[in-house]
């Protein structure tokens, strides 16, 4: 089945497409590792700031990119394995073997 898969995908420029939107969602994770602890910063702070008086333990800024992190490396390994599967191994295609013409006289 995914050898019949393959070739469709790469004639239609169907897997060139998803492998784009794959590479972009792959990109925003990698910017979410950086933005996500600060927003959960303010995200806090903006919390707290009305109940100054209580204070819980404040979670490590790791705690918001740790997601993140795992997504970002998920991505990752998915696009490069689809990216190797479609576009750097051969496209197999069949030929049709022509008959040999029996009515050619030498």
């Amino acid at each position: 089945m995914l050898d019949r898969m393959k070739p469709a995908l790469v004639e239609s420029y169907v897997g060139a497409i998803g492998l784009g939107y794959l590479l972009a969602e792959t990109i925003l994770h990698f910017v979410s590792i950086f933005s996500s602890p600060v927003a959960g910063w303010f995200a806090r702070y903006e919390y707290l700031k009305p109940l100054s008086g209580m204070r819980p333990p404040s979670p490590s800024p790791l705690e918001f990119a740790v997601p993140q992190v795992v997504e970002f490396v998920l991505l990752s390994v998915l696009w490069y394995i689809l990216l190797r599967w479609l576009y750097f191994s051969p496209v197999k295609r069949e030929t049709a073997e022509l008959a040999p013409d029996l009515n050619q006289a030498d």
